[in-house]
C-alpha cells in the first residue's frame, strides 16, 4: 500500500468517525431521537390512540391520501406517546411542528418513534413529501391538555 491509499484511507477514516460523533452529539445536545422500523408482519391499517397508563400513550397514524387517520389527537400534559406510522398507498412525510420528529410513512414499513409532550397547545402534523394532488391539506393536530 503506497502513502496516497493510506492518506486516503486515514482521511475516509476521519470523516467517519466526525459523522458518527455529530450523530451521537445530536442525540445528547439535541434530544433527537433516532426513528427506528418495527419489523411487524403486517401493517395496521386504522389509526387510534391506545392508553397504557395516565401519561404512556401509543399512538397508531396511518397516512393515506391525504389524511392522517385519526386526524385529531388529545393527550394530556406529560405524556409520553410511542408513534407507530404506516402508509397505505404512497410515500408520505410526517412532521410534528414544534417537536424535533420527521418520519417518513412507507407502504409496507411501520417506522417508530417516541415524543413527550410537556407543554399545552395544539402541535400540528404536516406531511412534508409530496404525495400527490391533495398534499397541501394533508395534516393534522395533536392537543395537548
Amino acid at each position: 500500500m503506497d502513502r496516497s491509499e493510506r492518506l486516503a484511507l486515514l482521511f475516509t477514516g476521519i470523516i467517519l468517525m466526525v459523522f458518527i460523533s455529530a450523530i451521537l452529539f445530536a442525540v445528547k445536545a439535541f434530544d433527537a431521537n433516532v426513528p427506528e422500523c418495527v419489523p411487524y408482519g403486517e401493517t395496521f391499517t386504522k389509526g387510534e390512540l391506545i392508553a397504557l397508563d395516565d401519561k404512556t400513550y401509543q399512538l397508531k397514524y396511518v397516512a393515506k391520501m391525504w389524511v392522517f387517520d385519526p386526524p385529531i389527537v388529545e393527550v394530556p400534559v406529560g405524556s409520553e406517546v410511542d408513534i407507530y406510522l404506516a402508509s397505505q398507498d404512497v410515500v408520505h412525510g410526517f412532521q410534528i411542528k414544534g417537536k424535533n420528529v420527521n418520519l417518513m410513512a412507507v407502504p409496507g414499513a411501520i417506522n417508530l418513534t417516541s415524543v413527550k409532550f410537556d407543554r399545552k397547545g395544539t402541535y400540528y402534523v404536516i406531511c412534508h413529501e409530496y404525495c400527490g394532488v391533495g398534499h397541501q391539506n394533508m395534516q393534522g393536530e395533536i392537543i395537548v391538555k
